[in-house]
């Protein structure tokens, strides 16, 4: 169990809760966290937290869902998830993205006590204009050495999505889409995943 005695983590200027010094957080800590309609994150451990996505960011996801969550799950290949989601990779390692795939075979082993337990097939997650590269940069690192197979990142602003393969545990370098590509994944191999149609007909682009 975490000690008892704690300081206090600031995230944002109007933001703390109570924890140890950053760096040093570990999924015992991040259990304790209050239930207060924030995302909490940790990488390696140092603590994280985004607030309530747009409209725009939560339509893209919904399309993940539509266009290859829904399909997949309709034909027994696995199970799909949103944020919020407990997924721990590591005792230091603790993410909650945006969308994630878990084969079928794997289920059972990764889906209990009320979290994701290792590393699933698939991770997508969709940029905001909060996210830094360095903060990017240091989670794809730990999806790959956690044994993340499959990495997808949505850039709205630029109407795009990157692609990233594990290879020998770290990323290959990725494949970019734009507007006219259609993006194929190893774990789906028959769904297919437009990047126009993750941004069309949404009410509201704004980032």
């Amino acid at each position: 169990m975490p000690p008892e005695t704690t300081t206090v983590a600031p995230l944002l200027l109007d933001h703390a809760v109570p924890g140890p010094p950053q760096g040093c957080w570990t999924v015992e800590w991040w259990e304790r966290l209050p239930d207060d309609g924030n995302r909490y994150e940790i990488i390696e451990g140092t603590l994280g937290m985004t607030t309530a996505p747009s409209a725009f960011h939560q339509w893209i996801v919904g399309k993940c869902i539509r266009l290859i969550g829904i399909p997949a799950e309709d034909r027994g290949l696995g199970a799909w998830f949103t944020a919020p989601i407990g997924v721990i990779l590591s005792p230091r390692d603790a993410v909650q993205p945006d969308f994630l795939f878990i084969r079928a075979e794997r289920v059972a082993d990764l889906v209990r006590e009320r979290r994701i337990h290792g590393a699933p097939d698939l991770i997508i997650e969709v940029l905001s204009p909060g996210n830094s590269a360095e903060v990017m940069a240091q989670k794809r690192a730990v999806y790959a050495h956690s044994g993340v197979t499959e990495y997808v990142e949505i850039d709205p602003a630029q109407r795009a999505a990157t692609h990233y393969r594990l290879e020998a545990g770290a990323y290959r370098e990725p494949l970019q889409y734009d507007l006219t590509g259609t993006l194929r994944l190893d774990c789906l191999p028959d769904l297919a995943l437009p990047v126009a149609a993750l941004f069309a007909g949404a009410p509201d682009t704004t980032l």
